[in-house]
């Protein structure tokens, strides 16, 4: 299995046992998921294993099945599973897991580096001087041009604007993938994964986090 459903804790820091240096880590809940479905190439197209993670529950504890579809309830009642909140696919070669079965973050015991999927955080409708790190026009007297983007198109010819300009425009939430992220401790007894390097997303945002794909 290669990755897991989890959640950004927030950022803490560590210390390198043999050098004493300071290492600042995002701390990640990833798991435990249910194995919800077993997707294999003779039947989907593709081999996969559906995962789900966080159990809807109420107040008291127990499994949250008022507001969930009955076709869902249905599904996770195949596997033996208590409605979840998030449910996730993972493309595989191979696996040995069976649904109804549990996936723990000491998948990543031995692994080094890790890539990790999130929405980015959204930041609204923003100018080029924060969405592209534009230097805008000069601030002195009789200076009109700020914080913009200054002239976008030809002339005569071609009398357009060229695809791909860099403009103002949505910035953020957006589908983001960081690579190659180094693990620095995985902690099993608090289902929780240290890694260092720029996590996308917010604190408590859902990721998805997979074993490096390019190390």
């Amino acid at each position: 299995m290669d990755g897991l459903i989890g959640r950004k804790i927030g950022m803490t820091q560590v210390f390198d046992q043999k050098t004493g240096a300071q290492i600042a880590v995002t701390v990640i809940e990833a798991g435990p998921c249910k194995v919800l479905q077993l997707k294999t190439e003779d039947k989907e197209g593709y081999n996969a294993v559906q995962l789900g993670f966080e159990t809807i529950a109420n107040k008291k504890g127990k499994a949250k099945t008022a507001k969930t579809p009955k076709a869902q309830l249905g599904h996770f009642a195949k596997s033996g599973s208590d409605p979840v909140r998030f449910v996730r696919e993972i493309r595989v070669d191979a696996t040995e897991l069976e649904v109804g079965g549990e996936v723990k973050v000491d998948i990543f015991g031995e692994t080094k580096f890790v890539d990790v999927t999130a929405t980015s955080k959204g930041r609204g409708f923003q100018g080029v001087v924060k969405r592209y790190n534009f230097r805008g026009g000069r601030k002195t007297h009789g200076g009109q041009m700020h914080r913009r983007g200054g002239s976008i198109g030809q002339c005569v010819s071609p009398a357009r604007v060229a695809k791909g300009r860099k403009m103002p425009g949505h910035m953020g939430a957006r589908r983001f993938t960081e690579q190659n992220l180094k693990v620095v401790a995985v902690r099993p007894e608090d289902n929780a994964i240290l890694v260092r390097g720029a996590v996308p997303g917010p604190t408590g945002g859902l990721v998805v986090v997979k074993k490096a794909l390019k190390k």
